[in-house]
């Protein structure tokens, strides 16, 4: 059942496996929370040709994610954009403590995936963001024209590698083992390429350079021979690490039993040593890590936290949540570009309807143009606010003049006292960064994503003026979180403000940073740090550098 709350079941991550398992419990009647910190889909969202789908002939990742999560959401699942913090176990009942409050449940899900692993080879650290990166979809437009190493001899690495010579003159990539270690499929892709070279049996020694990578040296390990590259121009270069992923697992620390590199130990129920709790996906150990495990993943530890509930006493019949019959609350909605239209569509205002219902005071959108009225941008962010008009009556659009903008276009968020919120969007907010504008917009306006005393206190005694400018790709899946942190932090401590750019607009603001890398953080002008981080980790980062 569902209850204030109080949910039947809490899956924390939206990847397949979180999905699949909202389906399933969703579908057999039971409450279910789903909560996730970053982006609706998981790490599949930026894989751009899904071919080995059974029954889905070829698909993208936000494609096939999609679908799951408007299924979940029929069913009756609720959505909660938020940070897990911790889990507390004991007990009959579990509670989730989250950046948007407290929840009770019967039964926990843990499908919150892998992230990225670093190498940790000298220099990866220190270029990190201005010319290392690890997503080549986030990263892959900044190294355009630009020599490539790819570090990996896996699925990743391959098919990565095949992305990046859209953008590369040339790509490298560094094998350590005799061959890849994927599909001979994926591997011949990269073979067969006329712009990669393929250098198996050998390992990244180092990276050198100024403000950027200018110098790469590598090693044969059957030979020996160590080779030093640099471009002959002087030109800087990027390397996109790609040697697996290691756990999000730390939730379950002292809580259930993990292997050596943190994978969650199950049973062949799918539940961890913690009574209970059940993993699912790539968080979990297991021999394979793909779309159709992870989804296998989601459906038996649905099917077995079924069992668990009933066993304790749960019974969907008498909750009242059924399919369309259920309420479904809309504090986050899915990821969405806005279309060619000046109004959404039909769905997207629906969601942005009952995200803003809440609202109960004005919010002025302060637009400033390119003296031009025919640029596109400006007309095309015009087109934008004047839909967001449509969806709630407490909005209005204001003009500025644009000669008090250094990076138009630009909106600006106002209070209905017209002050500055200390919210800002320089570009047109669509993309990945949909969501994230949508719930500034609700921050600003006071109605936004609940947060725990403790973080609230925290962001009370930070230290101001806090000037945090977020340099943003629409394409990066790792933004919003960030984007979202800051805005918090904004709307509710006076003399702070999170000013969001599009990047790729702005070349100046590229090259002042030597951002290669998104999301970019610039704190007072002067800390530049790269990297996904929720409200917690952004309140510890700008904790220990002021």
């Amino acid at each position: 059942m569902k209850n204030g709350n109080f949910y039947d079941a809490i899956i924390i991550g939206a990847g397949p496996a979180g999905l699949t398992s909202a389906i399933y419990l969703a579908r057999a009647g039971y409450g279910v929370l789903v909560i996730e910190k970053e982006k609706i889909g998981g790490q599949i969202t930026i894989t751009s040709e899904v071919v080995n789908y059974p029954g889905v002939m070829k698909t993208d990742g936000n494609a096939l994610t999609d679908t799951m999560y408007r299924q979940a959401k029929a069913f009756g699942a609720d959505f909660l954009s938020a940070t897990v913090s911790e889990i507390s176990a004991s007990g009959d009942k579990k509670r989730v403590l989250t950046s948007g409050g407290t929840f009770v449940c019967t039964g926990i899900i843990l499908a919150t995936g892998a992230r990225p692993k670093s190498l940790g080879f000298p220099g990866e650290e220190e270029f990190r963001g201005h010319g290392v990166a690890y997503c080549a979809t986030c990263d892959g437009e900044f190294f355009d024209k630009k020599e490539i190493f790819v570090i990996g001899g896996g699925f990743s690495a391959a098919e990565e590698s095949v992305f990046l010579t859209r953008y590369a003159s040339r790509v490298t990539v560094l094998v350590r083992g005799h061959d890849f270690s994927c599909a001979q499929s994926a591997a011949r892709a990269v073979y067969d390429h006329p712009k990669i070279r393929v250098l198996t049996d050998t390992e990244i020694v180092s990276l050198h350079g100024d403000n950027l990578p200018r110098k790469i040296v590598y090693k044969n390990r059957i030979s020996g021979e160590v080779t030093v590259y640099s471009p002959e121009n002087g030109d800087s270069f990027g390397v996109f690490v790609f040697v697996g992923y290691e756990p999000e697992s730390g939730l379950l620390k002292n809580l259930a039993k993990t292997d050596e590199r943190g994978y969650v130990i199950t049973d062949e129920r799918l539940m961890t040593s913690a009574d209970g709790i059940f993993a699912a996906g790539d968080v979990r150990k297991k021999v394979l890590r793909q779309v159709v495990t992870a989804v296998g993943d989601g459906a038996t530890a649905a099917t077995e936290l079924e069992k668990y509930i009933s066993a304790s006493g749960g019974n969907p019949a008498k909750s009242g949540v059924r399919k369309a019959d259920a309420e479904v609350k809309t504090p986050v909605s899915r990821e969405s570009g806005t279309g060619s239209d000046s109004v959404f569509p039909p769905e997207i205002r629906e969601n942005l309807a009952r995200l803003f219902g809440k609202i109960d005071h004005r919010i002025i959108f302060k637009l400033y143009r390119f003296p031009d009225r025919s640029d596109k941008r400006s007309s095309e962010l015009e087109k934008y606010l004047r839909g967001l008009c449509d969806t709630c009556g407490m909005f209005s659009v204001e003009y500025g003049d644009g000669k008090d903008e250094e990076y138009l276009p630009a909106v600006r968020i106002l209070g209905e006292d017209r002050s500055y919120s200390g919210l800002a969007f320089h570009g047109v907010p669509g993309g990945h960064e949909f969501s994230s504008f949508a719930v500034g917009i609700c921050n600003a306006a006071g109605v936004g994503q609940p947060i725990s005393d403790d973080l609230r206190q925290k962001i009370a005694e930070l230290k101001t003026p806090l000037d945090m400018k977020l340099l943003v790709s629409l394409g990066c899946t790792n933004c919003p979180a960030l984007v979202i942190a800051a805005q918090q932090i904004a709307a509710l401590k006076e003399g702070a403000s999170a000013e969001v750019y599009d990047v790729t607009l702005y070349p100046k603001l590229r090259e002042k940073y030597n951002v290669m890398s998104v999301p970019c953080l610039v704190v007072n002008d002067s800390r530049v740090s790269f990297g996904r981080r929720g409200l917690d980790e952004l309140l510890e980062y700008i904790g220990e550098q002021s």
